[in-house]
């Protein structure tokens, strides 16, 4: 398989859940911290996930060229596995939340859902892609999105800001030493 540089996805990921999170934590709770209009901190949060989506694509199709059958059929279905995972986490919170009549729930089923189902997927791809640094920031993710349910907003959120944001933060500033050591090995 091709080498990724994953460097402007995490930038991406990294100021989505930085501003757009880190948004809603300032915002939310008993006595916020900021006044800001509810509609903000999902658009932060949506506009970084976009632009972090977009780059991943990239990474991807540039990872694709000149790759060979196994290697092709990998791609194909770790993609798929992103449709499918994100799939089965909308009828997941769909239906949880609509069999206990409690929609307000989708607020933090889908920040946590979304970084359970992202994290598991990077522990898939760090392992068949033999990417330590991917893996070790899919079990981050696993580990602290799902911690931030035990607390309420904006706690919640403010985990997801500075753990989550701060693991990608820290990951775009280690893949170039990744990268360099991958093309050191390619060479021998």
């Amino acid at each position: 398989m091709n080498e990724v540089d994953n460097r402007a996805v995490y930038v991406s990921f990294g100021l989505a859940y930085l501003l757009g999170h880190g948004a809603a934590a300032v915002s939310q709770g008993d006595s916020p911290l900021l006044g800001l209009p509810g509609w903000l901190p999902t658009a932060l949060l949506g506009i970084g996930l976009v632009a972090g989506i977009t780059q991943a694509t990239v990474a991807a199709l540039r990872a694709q060229r000149g790759a060979t059958g196994p290697d092709v059929l990998s791609y194909k279905l770790l993609g798929a596995s992103w449709i499918a995972a994100f799939a089965a986490l909308f009828l997941a919170i769909t239906g949880l939340t609509s069999a206990l009549d409690m929609p307000e729930l989708q607020s933090v089923l889908w920040p946590a859902g979304s970084g359970l189902i992202v994290g598991m997927l990077y522990l898939a791809e760090g392992a068949a892609r033999r990417n330590l640094l991917y893996y070790g920031l899919g079990v981050w993710l696993v580990l602290t999105s799902c911690t931030a349910l035990f607390l309420g907003a904006p706690g919640f959120y403010w985990v997801l800001a500075v753990a989550g944001g701060g693991a990608y933060t820290l990951a775009a500033a280690l893949e170039r030493r990744r990268l360099a050591q991958h093309a050191g090995r390619s060479q021998h």
